[in-house]
C-alpha cells in the first residue's frame, strides 16, 4: 500500500503550523489563469465536463434502484442530462459498514494519509469542478475555482489538521503503577484505542456544494467513520466529483470503496430524510437553510449534529475615512455570488444624523447613495458583473425579490431596484441585481431573517449606538457569520467589538481593499456556534474531537 502519509507530511506539517499561527497560506492554487496552469490544463477540464453531460455517471452503488437527477444549468437554463446512482437507503447502510472494522482499526497515520491523498487528487479536477459548480450551483467561473474549488479544499485539510491532532492527543499505550499498601507495586499495561461513532450524513447546500463537503468528509473519515454524501438536487455534479475519487483512493488503499458514498435525488423524489432518520446514522454535517437547519438541531438528537446555516449579517457605520472606499467594500458584498453566500451582508445601519467622514458631516441620504453608487460602479462593466455576481441558484429568488420590492414601495424606500445584468457569455443566463431598500429601525420584521438572494436594507436609527444596540441584538437572537463596523472612534470600536463578542458573533473593523466576504482557512474560525447562525465552527477542535470516542484495556505486567 502506498504510504501517503509520508508523502504528503510536508503539507501536513504546514497547515498544522499555519493553524497554530494563524497566518494567511493556502495549500491549493486559487486562481485559474493560464499563466499558473497553462492552456492545456484548463481546457481539458472544460472537455471532460462537457463530456459528461447528458450521460449517466459512472459510479457503482450499493443498493442502486435505478437513475436518477434533474439539474439545470442558471447559465444555459437547459438540463444537464446528466443521472446518477437512484439508491435503495436502508440497502446502501447494509453494505457501508462491511468496511468499518478495517478502517477502524488502521493507524492514525495511515487514515489521515489516505485522506490527504483525497484532497490532492480533488485539487487535480479543479477545473472540471469549476464547471461543474458553475452550472449547478451558478457561480462564476472564477468563484467556482477559488471558493467551491481550492478554499474549500483548504478547508477539507483545515479540518483534516484537526482531527490528527485531537486524535494524536490519545496515546496508544501507558505503563502505570501504583503502591497500594502491603500489597506493594501494582504494574499496569493500558492500551487506548479509537472508536468511531458510525454512520456521518453531510449535507451539501446548493451555492456551495462543496465548502462543508470536504470538511465534514475528512472530519469523519479520517476519525473513522464511513460517510454519505447528501448532494442538494440542484448541484449534484461537484459531489459525485468528489466521491469518486474518494473511492478510487480508498480502493487503491486497499480498504473498502463503500466507506465514502453518495446518494443523489431530485426535489420531487427526496431522500434526505431517510438519511436523518436512519438508526445507523451517528453525525450530521448541514449547510442550508436555517429552518432545516433548525429542524435538524431539534429533531435528530441521537446524531451529533453540526450546523452551518445564516444570519442577519450587517454593517455599522459610525463614521470612515474614506466614504468611496468603504461604499465599494460594501457594495461588492452585496453583489459577490448575487448574495448567496453565507458571509453576504444584508443589514447596513446608519444613525439619522448621518456619519463623520475625515472631519466633515455627511448625511445618512449621502451614505446611501454612495453605496447605491457603489454598486452600479461595480455592475457597470457586464465582463466584471459576470465574474462577481454569477447567476441565480433557483428561479425561487425571483419571487423573493418581487415580494421585497412589493415591501419597499409600501413600506420604505427603494433605493435601488433590481435588475438583471446581460452575461456576454450566457446570454440566457439568470440574473439579478442587487435590491437596496432603506427603512427604519422600527420596521425591523423585514430585516430580521435571512433574505437569500441580492437583496439589502439599509436601516435607519436615531444614534451609532442604537445601530449597534439593534445590529447585535439581531446577531444574538436571529443569527451571524459575519459582521463588519466602520469607525474611525477608538472607544466606538472597542464597544462594537466587544457588542458583536457578546452576542457570540465575530466582527471586522474598517475593511476595505478587500474582498469582506472572505473568510481565509486556517485564520479565520468560520461560525462561531454562539448565535443561530449554526452549531458548529469551521473549523476548531469541537468540530473533530466527539466524531470519535476513547476506549481502553488494562493489564497487569
Amino acid at each position: 500500500m502506498q504510504d501517503w502519509f509520508n508523502t504528503h507530511l510536508s503539507k501536513l506539517n504546514k497547515a498544522l503550523d499555519a493553524c497554530q499561527q494563524r497566518y494567511s497560506w493556502s495549500a491549493y492554487t486559487e486562481s485559474p489563469s493560464s499563466k499558473i496552469h497553462g492552456k492545456e490544463i484548463p481546457k481539458i477540464g472544460k472537455q471532460r465536463f462537457e463530456a459528461m453531460l447528458n450521460k449517466d455517471y459512472p459510479m457503482d452503488l450499493p443498493g442502486e434502484k435505478g437513475r436518477t437527477g434533474a439539474e439545470v444549468s442558471p447559465y444555459t437554463r437547459e438540463p444537464l442530462g446528466i443521472t446518477y446512482p437512484k439508491v435503495d437507503v436502508a440497502e446502501l447502510y447494509s453494505e457501508i459498514g462491511q468496511g468499518v472494522p478495517a478502517w477502524t482499526n488502521a493507524s492514525v497515520d495511515t487514515r489521515v494519509g489516505i485522506c490527504m491523498e483525497m484532497l490532492e487528487r480533488c485539487s487535480k479536477q479543479l477545473f472540471e469542478n469549476a464547471h461543474a459548480t458553475m452550472h449547478t450551483a451558478g457561480q462564476s467561473y472564477i468563484m467556482a475555482f477559488a471558493g467551491s474549488g481550492a478554499n474549500a479544499l483548504d478547508r477539507g485539510l483545515e479540518a483534516l489538521v484537526y482531527a490528527y491532532k485531537a486524535m494524536k492527543d490519545v496515546p496508544e499505550t501507558a505503563q502505570w503503577t501504583r503502591t497500594f499498601g502491603a500489597a506493594g507495586d501494582a504494574n499496569l499495561v493500558k492500551e487506548y484505542r479509537l472508536k468511531p461513532r458510525g454512520v456521518g450524513v453531510v449535507v451539501c447546500c446548493a451555492t456551495f456544494p462543496l465548502w462543508n463537503g470536504y470538511p465534514a468528509l475528512t472530519a469523519s473519515l479520517a476519525t473513522g467513520n464511513p460517510v454519505v454524501l447528501k448532494p442538494h438536487p440542484s448541484a449534484i455534479l461537484p459531489v459525485a466529483l468528489m466521491v469518486t475519487v474518494c473511492r478510487e483512493v480508498l480502493s487503491e488503499a486497499g480498504f473498502d470503496p463503500n466507506l465514502v458514498t453518495m446518494v443523489a435525488d431530485t426535489k420531487q423524489e427526496p431522500a434526505t430524510m431517510a438519511l436523518l432518520e436512519h438508526p445507523d446514522t451517528a453525525i450530521i454535517d448541514f449547510t442550508g437553510s436555517p429552518t432545516f437547519g433548525n429542524w435538524i438541531e431539534k429533531n435528530c438528537q441521537n446524531a451529533l449534529v453540526y450546523t452551518e446555516t445564516a444570519g442577519c449579517n450587517s454593517v455599522v457605520i459610525e463614521s470612515t475615512h474614506d466614504l468611496s472606499q468603504m461604499a465599494s467594500a460594501i457594495a461588492q458584498s452585496l453583489c459577490q455570488a448575487s448574495a448567496q453566500m453565507c458571509t453576504s451582508v444584508q443589514n447596513i445601519h446608519i444613525p439619522e444624523q448621518g456619519i463623520v467622514v475625515a472631519g466633515q458631516s455627511v448625511s445618512f441620504d449621502q451614505v446611501a447613495e454612495a453605496i447605491v453608487n457603489a454598486v452600479d460602479a461595480q455592475l457597470a462593466d457586464p465582463k466584471h458583473a459576470s465574474f462577481l455576481c454569477g447567476t441565480l441558484v433557483t428561479e425561487d429568488i425571483y419571487a423573493t425579490i418581487d415580494r421585497l420590492t412589493q415591501v419597499g414601495n409600501e413600506k420604505g424606500k427603494i433605493l435601488r431596484h433590481s435588475d438583471s445584468y446581460d452575461n456576454p457569455e450566457f446570454p440566457k443566463a439568470r440574473t439579478a441585481t442587487p435590491l437596496i431598500i432603506a427603512l427604519s429601525e422600527d420596521q425591523r420584521a423585514y430585516y430580521r431573517e435571512e433574505l437569500f438572494g441580492p437583496i439589502s436594507f439599509i436601516i435607519k436609527s436615531a444614534t451609532a449606538e442604537q445601530c449597534l444596540a439593534e445590529a447585535t441584538r439581531n446577531a444574538r437572537e436571529c443569527g451571524a457569520i459575519t459582521s463588519h463596523v466602520y469607525s474611525t472612534n477608538e472607544d466606538f470600536l472597542e464597544k462594537a467589538q466587544d457588542a458583536y463578542n457578546d452576542a457570540g458573533a465575530s466582527v471586522a473593523c474598517n475593511l476595505v481593499g478587500m474582498p469582506i466576504n472572505f473568510a481565509a482557512a486556517y485564520s479565520d474560525y468560520h461560525v462561531t456556534g454562539m448565535n443561530p447562525a449554526g452549531n458548529a465552527c469551521l473549523t476548531d477542535l469541537a468540530f473533530v474531537a466527539n466524531r470519535f470516542r476513547i476506549v481502553q484495556r488494562k493489564r497487569m505486567s
